[in-house]
């Protein structure tokens, strides 16, 4: 039996938002889901669109 774990960090960016993205396809779980937008914020890639479909939390500069 082949498993394989989800390491958001091996994905490149661009991969990661197609994930988050096209949830339609349930290609991931949430748990999966939110790794992939931690991991997208953590790079500070994509906010702008992360906050637009609201995935990502306005934060107050210096919180």
């Amino acid at each position: 039996m082949n498993t394989t774990r989800f390491n958001a960090s091996e994905l490149c960016s661009r991969k990661l938002w197609q994930l988050v993205n096209t949830r339609e396809d349930r290609e991931v779980s949430d748990s999966e889901l939110q790794e992939a937008i931690t991991e997208l914020a953590t790079r500070r890639h994509y906010l702008a669109e992360l906050r637009e479909i609201g995935k990502l939390k306005e934060r107050t500069p210096g919180a």
